[in-house]
């Protein structure tokens, strides 16, 4: 059929007053009640089964059917609903089809699913919808009601569809029912009495004429409709729509602030708000069902009207936020000793409804759509990414961001992802979104374009590649993950041009590793660096964070002071004031600007050299950051063992958490927390015996690995020859890890259980002291391991507490170091020598240097085994032949 083709309603004189409803139109009809709404939309369905149409009902609503259905058409569609090889839940009865769909599985797979019976159902079909109202009562806001209309009616539009759509009066805010006015195409008011029912048309596209837009008053009885032009019916109709339980003027603010002010009324007066409470926590906080079940028990009332006065927008705060502040009053109720070292929070937060708000507003659903398909997972994920760096917010958001800025001055921020997913049980995400510090310098327009931009970032990282493919291996790729954002002030000192921390670091209430046998694993870890703390997260240059073990946290793995030295902290991370970033700093910068009493608890003395400088009459200081003040402080060992302990308890599950350490000039201290997530931890599955193997062992290594016992087949080794790597180009050396991840796209392509090695520091972002890969880059390997090789000055981190181990475990990769010491029983780097390379197989097109540095080793028409105890931290990996 043509578009615009003139269609009829069902209603001879509706269509004369409309100058018919045409193809394309949405038709939102604006009702008291959804009584009203039935007087029109059963001619409309009668017409359309008697003109042959593709009739469909959309049922998703809280109220009645509107279309008839027995008990047993429900139950039908729930059995399709739960089966697997259903696309839909459809039924056909009686001409119609019926489509159930869920609002409960949140905004955004409902939005999709509805286009995608659109989709399937394709060009002139024709629609009832059940109440868009039902949406805000599901998800609570008129955002994501308006979001949804706001994508489905054009969608509708360009396939030639007419769709009814019923809205409740008075349930709305002025700016919700503007949206939806706005892109519709006819919006049409309805008012009764019992007796007279009005038609009051208030938009209609595209179409004119001198009476459209009066009252019309419809005959229940003979099904006529006429138009109001005598004085005395005119006088009745606004009579009528003037009765208060029929007109309401809508809100100036929508249905989520009308029900917490009218809880924060209940509670002033005295009376009890727990069921209001407990709402406010599956709308506001998580959908975590653990968390929210620990958050009802520990929050007040006052706690949900603090976050709910420090949003902008509406939505969850997600899981980053949800669980720092959920980790904050744990300590408060149990703890109160501990918590009087804590810093005030005065956080702000991003709510998750203006995530979708921002895609919607910027025309980039249609993108996001595509990207949610099979096909354009990766690839549109990619064009969306860029697309979200370069939208614009909202005038009304851009003033709400303007006053978190007004609040916090000119002190630092940080803008930290915190979405729907993120640090929940069993999904950590660590390190896969951004988070992205705001100097805050310069004027107020200054700072809120940055302030917009790190928004923005985090927004578009939803999108990066290690993101993607981790929701794709913990089979997320078709959830719901709205991103929310916790704002922070950054927590430190002015130091003249340069604004840090004391030190900062990485908690976790359990240890998986020990690096002296007979130490406590559940006693707790922490990393430890002066400065900003994401030289604690991060593998960057030769930079090694304080690991204390809190069983016997003065314990020295290394009595040599010069290795102490060699593997300390040589850098540390600032807010630069001056160039307005964050930089990069040698300690020797930062311990200058640093007042003594903070000095001494991050460096530690070489009282070797500086002894042998006296003896020839110098005196110098001779120190290097390990933070080793703080270590010898049996007070702040005592509170983080306590605070990770009791975090433990309160979770019943092991913790890891972020947190900052500012000193004072008498030995005093603060601790803020900044981020609580249950640990992923490594959980043994079997008991595997390490065989006695004399003859064709590749390596054998022990107490220098992570990861539960296993026994496996290795179909594919990868190895980066370290000396080769080293001769490599240092402007080519970033290359490799592209390498690397076509291998691992191979593997996954192949299911090839896989194994890599390569020298130094997996993951770093120092080309010259490891292969910088992502996550994404290694995802498929079942092992990877870290070589030394000091000829060339190679050293393996086992960094427990970075962002790349907590993917290893998440993965359940293994994760080993062949060092060059008593722990490497065995390395046999020459057995493979006479294999053939299988990376020319996998691309031909790569330059002789890099067939000659990394070997693909193909096991198929052999057996390379691989052995690991996790009890004895023993490995070995051997060719069985």
């Amino acid at each position: 059929m043509a578009a615009f083709e003139r269609i009829k309603s069902g209603i001879h004189q509706l269509d004369e007053t409309l100058d018919n409803i045409r193809l394309g139109d949405n038709v939102v009809w604006h009702v008291s009640n959804l009584k009203e709404f039935s007087y029109f939309v059963e001619p409309f369905v009668k017409q359309a089964l008697k003109d042959g149409r593709n009739l469909i009902y959309i049922n998703f609503g809280l109220h009645d059917p509107l279309i008839n259905m027995t008990e047993d058409d429900f139950k039908e569609l729930e059995y399709k609903r739960n089966d697997s090889t259903s696309e839909f839940a459809m039924i056909e009865r009686n001409g119609i089809k019926i489509y159930q769909v869920d609002p409960n599985d949140q905004f955004e797979s409902f939005t999709l699913e509805v286009h995608n019976i659109i989709t399937h159902e394709g060009f002139d079909a024709f629609y009832v919808f059940d109440c868009l109202s039902d949406l805000q009562t599901v998800w609570s806001t008129d955002l994501m009601m308006g979001n949804f209309f706001r994508v489905t009616c054009p969608y509708l539009f360009s396939l030639d569809t007419v769709a009814y759509f019923p809205l409740i009066r008075g349930k709305h805010s002025f700016s919700a029912i503007a949206k939806i006015r706005e892109t519709t195409q006819l919006f049409l008011d309805l008012y009764s009495n019992g007796e007279d029912v009005y038609v009051h048309p208030l938009k209609v596209w595209n179409r004119y004429s001198q009476n459209m837009f009066l009252g019309h008053k419809y005959d229940l009885e003979t099904g006529e409709l006429k138009t109001l032009t005598d004085g005395l019916d005119v006088s009745n109709f606004y009579k009528v729509i003037n009765v208060s339980k029929n007109y309401h003027n809508e809100q100036n603010i929508d249905s989520w602030e009308r029900f917490v002010s009218l809880a924060k009324l209940e509670h002033s007066n005295g009376l009890d708000i727990s069921d209001k409470c407990d709402f406010m926590c599956d709308v506001m906080m998580t959908k975590d069902a653990n968390l929210a079940c620990k958050v009802k028990d520990y929050f007040t009332p006052e706690d949900y009207f603090t976050i709910y006065n420090r949003m902008v927008g509406s939505g969850m705060i997600g899981g980053k936020a949800c669980g720092m502040l959920l980790a904050r009053k744990i300590i408060e109720k149990d703890r109160p000793d501990l918590y009087a070292y804590f810093e005030p929070d005065d956080s702000f937060y991003i709510g998750s409804d203006l995530f979708y708000t921002y895609i919607v507003a910027n025309d980039l659903w249609d993108m996001r759509v595509e990207q949610r398909t099979k096909e354009g997972y990766y690839k549109a994920g990619k064009k969306l990414e860029n697309a979200l760096l370069e939208g614009t917010f909202p005038d009304d958001i851009k003033e709400k961001f303007r006053r978190v800025l007004e609040y916090f001055g000119q002190n630092p921020i940080i803008v930290r992802s915190s979405s729907f997913l993120e640090d929940g049980f069993g999904n950590a995400f660590a390190g896969k979104y951004e988070s992205v510090f705001c100097v805050n310098r310069g004027s107020i327009e200054e700072r809120l374009e940055s302030f917009e931009d790190a928004v923005k970032t985090v927004y578009a990282s939803t999108m990066n590649i290690s993101a993607l493919e981790y929701r794709s291996l913990n089979d997320l790729d078709d959830t719901d993950e709205q991103m929310g954002l916790l704002v922070q002030r950054v927590s430190g000192s002015y130091y003249e041009d340069y604004f840090f921390p004391t030190a900062a670091g990485v908690g976790f209430s359990y240890s998986p590793y020990c690096p002296i046998p007979g130490m406590d694993n559940h006693a707790g870890m922490l990393r430890l660096v002066m400065g900003l703390g994401t030289k604690a997260v991060d593998r960057t240059k030769n930079d090694y964070p304080r690991i204390v073990n809190l069983d016997r946290p003065r314990a020295i793995t290394m009595p040599n002071i010069a290795e102490r030295h060699k593997y300390s902290q040589h850098s540390l991370d600032v807010i630069d004031l001056n160039e307005i970033k964050v930089n990069e700093i040698s300690i020797y910068e930062g311990l200058e600007v640093l007042p003594r009493y903070a000095k001494r608890v991050v460096v530690e003395h070489d009282r070797e050299t500086e002894a042998r400088f006296r003896e020839r009459g110098q005196k110098r200081e001779v120190v290097f950051v390990n933070c080793n003040g703080l270590v010898n402080n049996d007070k702040f060992i005592y509170i983080m063992k306590e605070l990770l302990k009791s975090l433990e308890d309160a979770y019943d599950y092991p913790v890891d958490i972020e947190y900052t350490v500012n000193v004072g000039h008498d030995n005093s201290f603060v601790v803020n927390l900044l981020q609580c997530r249950p640990l992923q931890v490594s959980i043994n599955k079997e008991d595997v015996e390490i065989p006695n193997v004399e003859n064709n062992v590749y390596f054998h290594i022990k107490q220098s690995s992570m990861g539960r016992s296993r026994k496996e087949k290795i179909d594919i080794l990868v190895y980066v020859d370290p000396h080769k790597y080293y001769e490599y180009p240092y402007a080519k050396k970033s290359s490799i890890a592209k390498v690397i991840g076509e291998i691992n796209s191979y593997c996954k392509i192949h299911d090839k259980k896989s194994m890599l090695i390569v020298p130094g520091r997996i993951g770093t972002s120092s080309p010259e002291l490891g292969v910088p890969v992502v996550f994404a880059d290694i995802s498929q390997f079942s092992a990877i391991l870290e070589e030394s090789y000091s000829e060339v000055g190679y050293m393996p981190e086992l960094s427990f507490g970075s962002h790349m181990f907590q993917d290893l475990v998440e993965a359940d990769i293994y994760y080993g170091a062949i060092f060059e010491d008593e722990n490497r029983l065995e390395f046999n780097k020459s057995l493979f020598d006479n294999y053939e390379n299988k990376l020319r197989e996998i691309n031909p097109d790569y330059n002789e240097d890099v067939f000659d540095m990394i070997r693909v080793i193909d096991f198929s028409n052999d057996s390379l085994e691989f052995f690991h105890d996790m009890a004895n931290d023993e490995s070995i990996c051997f060719l069985n032949k």
